[in-house]
C-alpha cells in the first residue's frame, strides 16, 4: 500500500511534471508560432518594401537615362548653334575687314581728289591773279575809253581752305 501510494504519489508528480513541461512548451511553441508569424510579417514587408525600391531604382533609373539623352541632345544642339555662331562671327569679321580696306581706299581716294582740288583752286588762284593784272594793264591802257571805265572792276580773291583728315 505504501508502494502502491508512493507509486501513485509518484506517478501524479510525474503527471503533474509532464502537464506542467507540456503546458510550457505548448507556451513556448505558441510565443515561437506567434514570433515566426511575425518574422513572416516582416519578412514580407522587408520584401514589398524591397520590391518598391526596386521598382523606384528602375523608375529613376529610366529618368537618369532620359536626363542624359536630353542633356547630350542639347549639348549637340548648344555645339551646332555655337559653330553657327562662330562662323556668323567669322563673315561678320570678314565683312568688317573688308568694309575697312574700301573705307580706306575711299578715303585714299578722298586725299588724291581733294589734292586735286587744293592743285586746281592753287592754279585758278594763278590765273586770277592773271586776269586781274591783265584787267589792270587794260584800264591803264585804255584811259581814252570812258564807256570801258564805268564798268566796275571784278576783284577775285582766293581764300584756301585747310581740309583735314583722320585715319
Amino acid at each position: 500500500a505504501q508502494y502502491e501510494a508512493l507509486a501513485a504519489r509518484n506517478l501524479q508528480a510525474a503527471e503533474d511534471w509532464y502537464r506542467a513541461r507540456c503546458a510550457r512548451l505548448h507556451e513556448r511553441a505558441a510565443r515561437s508560432q506567434e514570433a515566426v508569424r511575425a518574422s513572416r510579417r516582416e519578412a514580407g514587408e522587408c520584401r514589398r518594401q524591397l520590391q518598391a525600391r526596386l521598382v523606384e531604382m528602375e523608375s529613376l533609373r529610366g529618368a537618369h537615362q532620359s536626363l542624359e539623352r536630353q542633356l547630350q541632345e542639347l549639348e549637340e544642339r548648344h555645339n551646332a548653334e555655337a559653330a553657327g555662331l562662330q562662323d556668323t562671327i567669322g563673315q561678320l569679321e570678314d565683312d568688317l575687314r573688308n568694309t575697312k580696306n574700301e573705307m580706306a581706299r575711299h578715303l585714299r581716294e578722298y586725299q588724291d581728289l581733294l589734292n586735286v582740288k587744293m592743285a586746281l583752286d592753287i592754279e585758278i588762284a594763278a590765273y586770277r591773279k592773271l586776269l586781274e593784272g591783265e584787267e589792270n594793264l587794260f584800264n591803264m591802257g585804255s584811259v581814252g575809253l570812258p564807256s570801258l571805265n564805268s564798268l566796275p572792276s571784278p576783284t577775285y580773291s582766293f581764300q584756301p581752305r585747310s581740309f583735314s583728315s583722320s585715319t
